[in-house]
């Protein structure tokens, strides 16, 4: 075997586990069944009149992902709704694999059935990691900007990741990225300056109509450089958690699992004409 070859699956591995590493231990067995949302008789109230829709990352779903967040809303009057989206064949439990804009067609639909069961006219959508990438297309593609008001994004990857560095070592070992093409195309697609994101990002970050919030922690060890998740548009909120509190440290993972400062800022985004300040007390709130 040539040396590159040999180089070339220890590399494609840690691509992997560098993705793998976003999800909790808990996504091994599978996802329990959700408790207070995805209630599709839950009808939304005058004060929270919105559904929201939840948008898993790159190897979770719609449950693991949301354990902490989903009951922090239901326990605020929302009504929460969460799908799973991009499963490859013959991958059970670990979905967001397949490519990024067939995903997005998942989500329409997805977005569909909510709004037809709740009666509203139109939806919030809060994503983590790809999760907080993915609904981009829906929005300037599909259709999906006159069926939404607010999009926050968790950790996203809006104009992709370097994985610190790593993927510049992809044109190194020939055939690497069509290897996670054929087998993963959503890692590829969320390479900076892949195809997808190219398309996304021409001609501007966001649509017009739609409120955007993107919240970020400089400890982010999976989208890298972390200042490329900030949007660029006349309705965006950029948040750095830092910002918020400054003794935060969570990761990528911790900030959309189980940060109730990310989940305090995501909770005044949805709802801003009740927001209150978010700081490090909002941990207790």
């Amino acid at each position: 075997m040539l040396p590159w070859k040999r180089l070339l699956r220890p590399l494609t591995a840690l691509l992997l586990t560098a993705v793998v590493a976003v999800v909790p231990a808990a996504t091994a067995h599978a996802a329990a069944p959700s408790s207070g949302w995805n209630d599709y008789s839950c009808k939304p109230s005058a004060t929270h009149p919105r559904p929201v829709v939840l948008v898993h990352g790159t190897f979770a779903n719609s449950t693991d992902n949301w354990l902490a967040f989903a009951p922090y809303l239901v326990d605020r009057g929302y009504c929460v709704f969460s799908l799973d989206y991009g499963q490859l064949p013959g991958v059970p439990l670990f979905n967001a694999l397949g490519p990024i804009d067939k995903s997005a067609e998942q989500l329409q639909v997805f977005v569909d059935k909510v709004l037809a069961a709740t009666g509203a006219a139109k939806a919030d959508l809060v994503g983590h990691s790809q999760g907080g990438l993915m609904p981009r297309y829906y929005l300037k593609f599909l259709g999906g900007a006159a069926k939404v008001n607010t999009f926050v994004g968790i950790a996203p990857d809006n104009h992709g990741t370097t994985l610190d560095g790593l993927t510049n070592l992809l044109p190194y070992f020939p055939g690497a990225e069509d290897l996670l093409s054929a087998a993963t195309p959503a890692l590829a697609d969320q390479i900076v300056g892949s195809a997808f994101l190219t398309k996304l990002n021409a001609g501007g970050d966001t649509v017009p109509g739609v409120h955007y919030t993107v919240i970020a922690t400089k400890y982010d060890e999976v989208v890298t450089p972390y200042r490329s998740q900030f949007l660029t548009g006349s309705d965006v909120h950029n948040v750095l958690l830092q910002d918020l509190c400054p003794v935060d440290l969570s990761e990528h993972a911790a900030i959309g699992l189980l940060d109730r400062i990310a989940f305090h800022e995501a909770a005044n985004a949805l709802d801003p004409a009740h927001a209150t300040s978010t700081n490090c007390a909002s941990v207790f709130s």
